[in-house]
């Protein structure tokens, strides 16, 4: 196991060098001045220079990927432009409400897709299986922005049931799950609907073996072999999806923070790319793409306990 993880880390460095190089050369390639930006539109042109020297941006551009580069090895990402706050600061402020956005999300498509993808394939060709699977391609049809603001206009607007806007009081529960609610549900839905034809198609798998037939045979509740022994062996894909779907959970999420006006890493890199705030963009999308390479790790170490017979090379 342990070489099994430095050599998945290994792999990793080269995807994470990979996408800060992509963002950097986004980034610098936009159109817009930084120093402009901050001084504004009334300022001299030997203002927009002096500063344009002391933010570096006056150097090659092959200088400045290769001082972000070795700031970004020891883990300083410099000050952003717009806050002159420490980049990795700025990202920490906010990022707890975008991982409890995306954990809400996750336990939301669960929380549906499993039950929906076992029943479907416990009553295979039936009409329960069949309003499964319509349910599954109607929920991931729909784009995650457009369903927001319908959840909003029927939840916010006409029930008056969730706030609109907003995530909250950070410390008091109450209010952090009230405007939680409406995001979470809303990103989980197209999840759970991917998340219940992986169940279905791995259970309806299992279902075949011989130790569920044995299982039976034995005279266990139908429960017990469904829900303890099948779905178990029947969950290693659906780790895969999860780890894979946190991607999608994670930028689905920046885009519903935008939605519903949430405060996050969303927002951060939005207002960031706006004022031509290159560090700030630079970095939180760095980090981000990090925790997103530290999860598929933990997913794939999580295959050895749900399954004893893979063994790590």
């Amino acid at each position: 196991m342990r070489i099994y993880i430095i050599k998945r880390l290994l792999q990793a460095i080269p995807t994470l060098l990979g996408v800060i190089t992509v963002v950097f050369l986004i980034i610098h390639l936009t159109p817009g001045d930084p120093a402009q930006t901050i001084l504004g539109e009334y300022a001299t042109k030997e203002q927009v220079m002096e500063l344009r020297e002391q933010l570096g941006l006056n150097n090659p551009l092959y200088v400045q990927y290769l001082r972000f580069l070795w700031n970004a090895i020891r883990g300083d990402f410099g000050y952003s432009i717009t806050t002159q706050q420490p980049v990795m600061a700025e990202t920490l402020r906010v990022l707890p409400y975008t991982l409890e956005l995306c954990f809400a999300g996750i336990f939301v498509s669960l929380l549906i897709g499993i039950p929906a993808g076992v029943i479907s394939a416990t009553h295979r060709n039936t009409i329960v299986d069949h309003a499964s699977m319509t349910f599954a391609v109607i929920g991931i049809s729909p784009p995650v922005f457009w369903l927001g603001i319908a959840m909003i206009y029927v939840f916010s607007v006409q029930l008056h049931w969730f706030p609109a806007i907003g995530g909250g009081e950070q410390g008091d529960i109450r209010t952090l799950l009230h405007h939680l609610v409406l995001p979470a549900v809303c990103l989980g839905i197209r999840i759970s609907a991917i998340t219940a034809r992986i169940v279905r198609s791995s259970m309806l798998e299992v279902l075949n073996q011989e130790y569920v037939r044995t299982a039976r045979a034995k005279g266990l509740r139908e429960f017990i072999v469904v829900y303890k022994h099948a779905l178990k062996n029947a969950s290693i894909p659906l780790v895969t999806v999860v780890g894979l779907n946190m991607g999608v959970l994670m930028g689905g999420a920046l885009l519903i923070e935008i939605v519903f006006a949430r405060p996050g890493i969303g927002k951060l890199v939005v207002d960031a790319i706006f004022a031509r705030d290159y560090p700030q963009v630079q970095g939180t999308i760095a980090m981000f793409a990090s925790s997103f390479i530290l999860i598929n790790l933990v997913c794939d170490m999580a295959y050895a306990f749900l399954d004893p017979r893979i063994r790590y090379r």
